[in-house]
């Protein structure tokens, strides 16, 4: 038995010293960690230009015209043809009986396909649009022209504010 109490008393002081030690490592500080990237920094090789500054100036309206745009008509189908016809030999079948029955069938498939042929070519015309070109001659003799939906309330003679692409009457 007092070997026993022996090794347990060697045991006890090793953990003893175990725990002791790790108490006082719990006190320190750890060492700054600093994470270095394995290749060295290196400049641009140009420099790099910031984003410019948003130019404001000023002018005068010269010339406001009319400029017209045509969008290019899409290549006719038949379907409208077809449509039609079918949709007026359907309603002139229902006109009349025996031969005229016949007869109303054929002129309304005539009459819709026709119709229907119409209609189609109307939808897929060109469509016109008006914009407008509004010159205007800036405070250091430059010209410059601004393509608009609408004009608003500019008038030629007006004094302007340019502020990138907008323009608006000061």
């Amino acid at each position: 038995m007092n070997n026993t109490l022996k090794r347990f008393g060697q045991v006890g002081r090793l953990g003893l010293g175990a725990a002791a030690l790790a108490a006082l490592t719990a006190c320190v500080a750890p060492a700054p960690y600093y994470q270095t990237s394995s290749y060295p920094y290196q400049p641009a090789p140009y420099p790099v230009a910031a984003a410019p500054a948003p130019h404001v100036s000023y002018g005068r309206v010269v010339n406001i015209e009319v400029m017209q745009s045509q969008t290019s008509g899409s290549q006719q189908s038949a379907v409208g043809a077809v449509t039609g016809g079918v949709l007026g030999g359907v309603l002139g079948h229902q006109v009349g009986g025996g031969s005229g029955k016949a007869a109303a069938t054929v002129l309304g498939v005539v009459g819709g396909a026709l119709l229907g042929n119409a209609i189609e070519s109307n939808a897929r015309a060109p469509q016109v649009y008006q914009n407008y070109r509004v010159s205007i001659q800036t405070e250091n003799g430059n010209y410059r022209a601004f393509d608009v939906q609408n004009p608003g309330d500019l008038r030629v003679g007006d004094r302007v504010r340019i502020d990138g692409n907008q323009i608006s009457r000061v």
